[in-house]
């Protein structure tokens, strides 16, 4: 018997590439698409800041719009998620809830709860990977139920496996004809929230705008240029370009409101046109593929996203300033825009040497690097607007401008500028001396998550480019 269904988008938030949806669809009668607005859920477990809300919300508008096309309307309900389910299961008389599998725990153990709800309630509950290339589980099984903690482990699982699966076809009026749509009071009621609705402010800065439509768009703009996309190396882009030297389209993965396996066979498609390639690690696949290779490790890592209790990540007394972590967290859990829980806790070891990358030696001066990579420190005339008269050659050091340069150039260091927080060199080598020791003393665990590649992300040079480095390297550690 055809169900009545509610299906729920979490992530996902697209028509393209959608299996869950295309399953409830094919299973019903009577259809629901329903986005669960748990302020409370979403500002804990995601850490979710206002520029990430606007995005949301223009995504939840863009869906509504793209299901409106179809014949059919997003129910956006906002409050509690096992209440709202609780409620509106017995006020439509609910027989199936479809949803996204999800990795992390705080979906998973949504998803429990659902299920035991359904349990009590009477209504079964279908669930599909739709958010990575594969079903992290099957990976799992391949490696003795264990996550591959390295990348070459991980591609060795992954040639067992093959190529991910083919995305499922995109839904049609047609689908949504089929099933009863749901009373039209109800869209007018349940409608997408406008910023002022969750007291954020009513513009958001960002030049991405969220949605399925943006996304799609970006995507096809980016694929046009097929010998970018068949040379592309990550190690040749630059993070702190004006414009992203990368694809820019991480927000809209971050969402769901693109399809990660439609990017993956869309560059099949184009590497198997082009005469050469840039290859995994380093290429644009490279890049989707270690994303699902953090998916995969954080799915069955207790505690990936913190040091205590994470069994792959050394235990590193790190010194404790509430003052300067607050700063940090602002920054990096509230202000971006494509905050992953994966992916970003996964950078983070790597960075900090705590798990995935080995050679903690190789320190990043944040001045060397940005005058070696935006030597007229464009990026920072343009997001530290406070600081853009300054010439070029303190614009990386404006505390060692003198006093009166400082004045000229209308900004005091102190007043209108903080102070730098550490000295870069006294810090860095302190912090050499302590990792050097933290991993002679955790041993075990460093060589967990070690590749036999001197660094999976590293691109091979020129051979006598290559010794001259090295040899440069040898001098500076004698």
């Amino acid at each position: 018997m055809p169900h009545r269904t509610i299906h729920l988008f979490r992530k996902g938030l697209r028509l393209h590439d959608n299996p869950t949806l295309l399953a409830a669809l094919e299973s019903s009668d009577t259809i629901y698409p329903v986005y669960v607005l748990d302020r409370r859920f979403l500002a804990s477990a995601m850490h979710i800041g206002a520029l990430r809300w606007h995005f949301l919300l223009q995504s939840l508008e863009d869906l509504h719009k793209n299901l409106s096309h179809l014949g059919a309307r997003l129910l956006v309900i906002q409050g509690e998620y096992e209440c709202v389910l609780r409620d509106h299961v017995q006020k439509w008389n609910i027989t199936q809830v479809t949803l996204d599998a999800e990795m992390e725990p705080f979906y998973k153990e949504m998803e429990a709860n659902i299920r035991r709800l359904g349990a009590e309630l009477g209504f079964e509950v279908l669930s599909r990977v739709g958010h990575s290339l594969y079903d992290t589980k099957r990976i799992l099984d391949l490696n003795g139920g264990n996550p591959p903690l390295t990348y070459k482990r991980f591609l060795h699982i992954l040639s067992q496996l093959g190529d991910p699966e083919v995305p499922v076809r995109s839904l049609t009026a047609e689908d949504f004809q089929r099933c009863k749509s749901p009373e039209p009071g109800l869209a007018e009621r349940y409608r997408v929230p406008v910023p002022a609705d969750l007291e954020i402010p009513p513009q958001s800065p960002s030049p991405w705008r969220g949605g399925e439509t943006e996304g799609l768009r970006r995507l096809e703009q980016h694929l046009t240029d097929q010998g970018w996309v068949a040379n592309f190396t990550k190690p040749r882009t630059i993070p702190n370009s004006l414009l992203p030297s990368t694809t820019g389209l991480s927000p809209y993965f971050s969402m769901g409101c693109l399809s990660v396996r439609t990017f993956f066979h869309r560059l099949s498609n184009i590497y198997a046109q082009a005469k050469h390639h840039s290859l995994p690690p380093v290429s644009l696949q490279g890049q989707l593929l270690w994303r699902e290779f953090f998916y995969t490790v954080a799915s069955a890592t207790q505690n990936f996203t913190q040091m205590a209790g994470n069994p792959i990540c050394l235990q590193i007394h790190w010194y404790e300033d509430a003052e300067r972590l607050h700063k940090w967290k602002t920054v990096f859990e509230e202000l971006l825009l494509d905050a992953d829980y994966s992916i970003n806790a996964g950078n983070w070891m790597w960075l900090s040497a705590s798990a995935f990358f080995h050679h903690y030696t190789r320190i990043f001066c944040p001045v060397r690097f940005g005058k070696r990579t935006d030597p007229e420190g464009q990026y920072i005339r343009k997001y530290l607007p406070v600081l853009k008269n300054f010439p070029t050659k303190y614009i990386y050091e404006p505390w060692t401008a003198s006093e009166e340069e400082q004045r000229q150039a209308g900004c005091i260091i102190g007043r209108d500028y903080p102070f730098p927080m550490v000295n870069h060199k006294e810090a860095s080598d302190r912090n050499l001396q302590l990792m050097r020791r933290v991993r002679e003393e955790q041993r075990g665990t460093a060589q967990l998550t070690r590749d036999d590649a001197d660094d999976p992300m590293e691109m091979k040079r020129d051979c006598s480019e290559e010794n001259t480095v090295r040899g440069k390297a040898a001098r500076v550690r004698e």
